[in-house]
């Protein structure tokens, strides 16, 4: 693997951003924290994780109350102790806190474990029984009331968008966070086009996927591998290289060592050529028809 610079790693992921649909533009690789929080003799490990990822400019950090129950929320305090400014913090409320009345406590119980007065995005984690409209009303508010800056939603497809812009307030979303990955290309039928006609980035959790035998039969891929060793590079670069490389994707890894927070990064460098990019259209070739999307 390349051994960049901090300096070179930070100037990388400020030339590879996405926009939000209010005009904020963010590092195209950001933290993910899914199963941190869980176990309290990792939460210093983990908090120290995160803090290099922000030595290094990745500073979008996502987390949500489902977490290890809170948990992960709090191991992103501890990383942004005394460093605020430096994070632009995302966290999910679940859909059965999507109402009117419970998102407001969903978001300030988020806010007190987050030992911060503001989120900088705040997204619906999936769908339930609330309506879309109610909880784009109550994202509204809770904007209104300065607990939020922005809001969004996770694991909705077309249709739901569709929908939900098509609510009175649904225009305030700001994005829309799904499974994506080279194993995982069902969005690129009609819900990423949708998505960039609306000019509202996707961001893309678990884009190394989650693990078992898909990630190590991306990881082992020849074509994969071939590409990394001809830019000095890993193969989890490479996926995420792959992964960002439209620009209107944030992929969100998660990282818990120094060792795969600064691969995760680098990455940021990587430019993948439009042969590769067919090598590896042709081995994970994307679907010829709409599929459900995938969720995990």
């Amino acid at each position: 693997m390349n051994n960049y610079s901090v300096e070179q790693i930070h100037q990388g992921l400020q030339q590879r951003t996405i926009e939000l649909v209010d005009g904020t533009k963010l590092p195209a690789i950001g933290q993910g924290t899914w199963y941190m929080g869980e176990i309290a003799s990792e939460a210093a490990r983990e908090a120290d994780a995160l803090r290099l990822g922000l030595d290094l400019g990745m500073s979008v950090i996502d987390t949500a109350e489902m977490y290890g129950n809170g948990g992960a929320e709090q191991v992103v305090a501890r990383a942004i102790k005394g460093r605020r400014d430096d994070a632009f913090l995302v966290s999910k409320a679940l859909p059965n806190h999507a109402g009117r009345t419970a998102i407001v406590q969903a978001c300030e119980d988020s806010l007190r474990r987050l030992e911060t007065d503001v989120l900088d995005l705040y997204l619906l984690h999936w769908r339930g029984r609330v309506p879309l409209a109610e909880t784009a009303e109550a994202m509204e508010k809770l904007k209104r009331d300065g607990k939020i800056k922005r809001w969004g939603v996770s694991n909705l497809d077309r249709g739901d968008m569709e929908e939900l812009l098509a609510a009175p307030n649904g225009r305030g979303c700001e994005t829309n966070q799904v499974l994506y990955h080279l194993g995982s290309r069902g969005i690129e039928y009609d819900l990423l086009p949708w998505q960039q006609q609306a000019r509202m980035p996707i961001m893309a959790y678990c884009p190394l996927a989650q693990g078992g035998s898909l990630r190590r039969e991306l990881m082992n891929d020849s074509a994969v591998r071939d590409i990394a060793e001809r830019l000095s590079a890993t193969p989890a670069q490479v996926l995420l290289a792959w992964a960002i490389r439209g620009g209107d994707v944030m992929a969100i890894p998660k990282a818990a060592s120094p060792e795969h927070v600064t691969e995760n990064a680098a990455a940021a460098l990587l430019r993948l050529t439009e042969e590769d990019e067919a090598r590896l259209n042709e081995a994970f070739p994307a679907p010829g028809r709409k599929v459900p999307l995938e969720m995990v």
